[in-house]
Order: structure tokens, then sequence, then C-alpha cells
């Protein structure tokens, strides 16, 4: 029983195991710092609804506003409930495929840079979660 006790301590690293939980920070602040470095770097502009040519956004709203209608003249209606989430759900989509999102022009260096804390950050992240003894050293690649 006494041994039991003496594993729930040694379990205070990363994710409830006896890994490394300075290797877990260290790795977050380098996939914080290249996934905002990576993001800073991007531009995201919207389009025009259109469907052959013709300005599609007021049909988008046409379920939403019926089911609105609907729910005003019965609150407990299935399909005002159903036509304003098919609405809201027509929203989004139309919202999300008219994004045009731009890579700002920027050095071979700073995007590797950028790459690479990412990368080596959600490497850090993963390799702090897995579970290892004290003292043991690392498996060596053969």
């Amino acid at each position: 029983m006494a041994d039991d006790s003496k594993n729930a301590f040694d379990r205070i690293g990363a994710g409830g195991t006896p890994g490394g939980l300075g290797e877990f920070f260290i790795g977050l602040a380098f996939t914080v710092a290249g996934a905002y470095w990576l993001t800073q770097q991007v531009e995201v502009t919207s389009g025009v609804w259109s469907i052959y040519g013709y300005n599609s956004f007021g049909l988008s709203l046409i379920p939403f506003l019926l089911g609105m209608v609907i729910l005003f003249a019965n609150g407990k209606s299935f399909w005002g409930h159903t036509l304003i989430f098919i609405g809201a759900v027509i929203i989004f989509i139309g919202i999300i495929m008219n994004l045009r999102i731009y890579f700002q022009p920027t050095s071979l260096f700073n995007t590797l840079l950028m790459l690479g804390l990412l990368a080596a950050g959600i490497g850090l992240v993963i390799k702090s979660l897995q579970p290892r003894r004290r003292g043991a050293l690392p498996p060596q690649d053969r």
C-alpha cells in the first residue's frame, strides 16, 4: 500500500505521467510563439457571395428568417428550430467559403523559423506527455 502512494507522488509530470514538465512548458511556449508568428503573416479578406454572378447573401437568410417567424408564432416549433439551425449553418458555411487567405511575403529564414518553432514545440509537447522512468536514459536508435 505504501508503494502505491509513492507511485502516485511520482506522477506529477505533464499529463499525469512522470514525464518532463519543463519540456511541456518549453514546447508549449515554442508552439504558441510559432503559431502566433505564423498567423501574423496571414492576411484574411472576404469576397462577394455570388451564385452564377448574382449576389446570393439574401438567399442564405431566407431559411433563418423563416425560422424566426415560425418561432415567434410558436416558440416550441420543431420546424422553426430546424430552419434557424439550417440558416445559421448556411450563413457560417457561406462566410467560410468566401474567405480569401493570403500568406504575406516574408523571407525564407522567417518562414523556416516560424514553421520550425511550431514543429519543435509540438514535438516537445508530445514527448513530454510520454511516460518514462526517473533516472532512465531515453532509448537509443539502433
